[in-house]
C-alpha cells in the first residue's frame, strides 16, 4: 500500500514538473510572438496557460494588458467591452492573487482606465477614483515603474477635462474627485520618459500636454524624438503615424 502511495506521489511530482515546463514554453513562446507583435496569438497562448494554471500570475497580468490594447484597437462596440471586460477580469484575478504586486495593480489601473473611457459620466468618475489608487499602488510598490506614470500622467489630464456633468457626477458621488493638474501630468510623463525613454504612448501624450500648456517648442522637440523611436508595440505603427500628423500640422 506504501509503494503504490509513492509511486503515485512519484508520478503526480513528475507530472507538475512537465505541466510546469509545459507552461513556461507557452509563456516564453508568448512573449516571442509579443516581441514579434502578433499580439493576439501572444493572448490566445495566455489564456491557454490560464486553462491549465488559472493562478498562473504572468499570464493573468499580461492576458489583461493585451486585452486592454485589443479591446482599444477594436472598431466594434461590442468587441471592444468583452475585452474591457475580460481584460478587468484578469486584473481582478491578478491583485487577489497578489495584491502587493506592482505589475497586477498597474494592469488593473489600465483596465479601468480603458472602462472609463467608453462609460457614462457616473461610471467614469467611479472609476477615476480606481484608476488613480491602482496607479499608486503599483509605483508604491515599484517606485520606477514607469507605465504607472503614464497612467498618473494620463489621469490627471482626464480629471482636467472633465465635463461640467461628470464634475456635477463626482461631487454627488464623492463630494468631489482629487483636483487634476496639467503640469502634474507633464511631470508625470517626463518621469516616465525618464525611467522608460522607449515608450512611443508616452512620447505622444507627453507631446499633446505640453501643447495644451502652450508649450509649443517642447512638443515639436517631444514629437521629433518620437519619430526616431523604434516601434516595440504592436500599436506604434499607429501611434507614430499619429506625431507626425500633429508634427506637420504644427510645423
Amino acid at each position: 500500500m506504501l509503494n503504490k502511495a509513492l509511486v503515485l506521489a512519484f508520478v503526480l511530482l513528475i507530472q507538475g514538473i512537465a505541466y510546469g515546463q509545459t507552461t513556461d514554453e507557452m509563456i516564453d513562446q508568448a512573449k516571442t510572438l509579443e516581441k514579434q507583435m502578433k499580439e493576439a496569438a501572444a493572448l490566445s497562448l495566455y489564456k491557454d496557460v490560464l486553462k491549465i494554471q488559472p493562478d498562473n500570475l504572468p499570464s493573468l497580468i499580461m492576458a489583461s494588458e493585451l486585452c486592454s490594447r485589443q479591446g482599444y484597437r477594436a472598431t466594434d462596440k461590442e468587441e471592444r467591452l468583452k475585452n474591457y471586460n475580460d481584460s478587468k477580469m484578469y486584473a481582478e484575478q491578478a491583485v487577489k492573487l497578489a495584491p502587493e504586486n506592482a505589475d497586477a495593480n498597474y494592469v488593473m489601473a489600465v483596465a479601468m482606465g480603458r472602462q472609463a473611457l467608453i462609460a457614462g459620466a457616473k461610471e467614469k468618475v467611479t472609476a477615476a477614483k480606481e484608476v488613480k489608487r491602482y496607479a499608486d499602488l503599483a509605483i508604491r510598490f515599484n517606485p520606477n515603474y514607469a507605465k504607472a506614470y503614464l497612467v498618473l500622467g494620463k489621469w490627471n489630464i482626464e480629471m482636467v477635462n472633465l465635463s461640467t456633468l461628470e464634475k456635477t457626477a463626482a461631487k454627488l458621488l464623492f463630494g468631489g474627485l482629487p483636483e487634476g493638474s496639467l503640469q502634474e501630468a507633464i511631470n508625470n510623463y517626463e518621469k516616465c520618459r525618464k525611467l522608460d525613454p522607449s515608450i512611443l504612448l508616452n512620447y505622444l501624450e507627453l507631446a499633446k500636454a505640453y501643447k495644451q500648456n502652450d508649450e509649443q517648442d517642447k512638443c515639436i522637440d517631444v514629437l521629433k524624438k518620437a519619430m526616431g523611436l523604434r516601434n516595440v508595440f504592436q500599436d506604434d505603427t499607429g501611434i507614430k503615424a499619429e506625431c507626425k500628423k500633429m508634427l506637420d500640422e504644427m510645423q
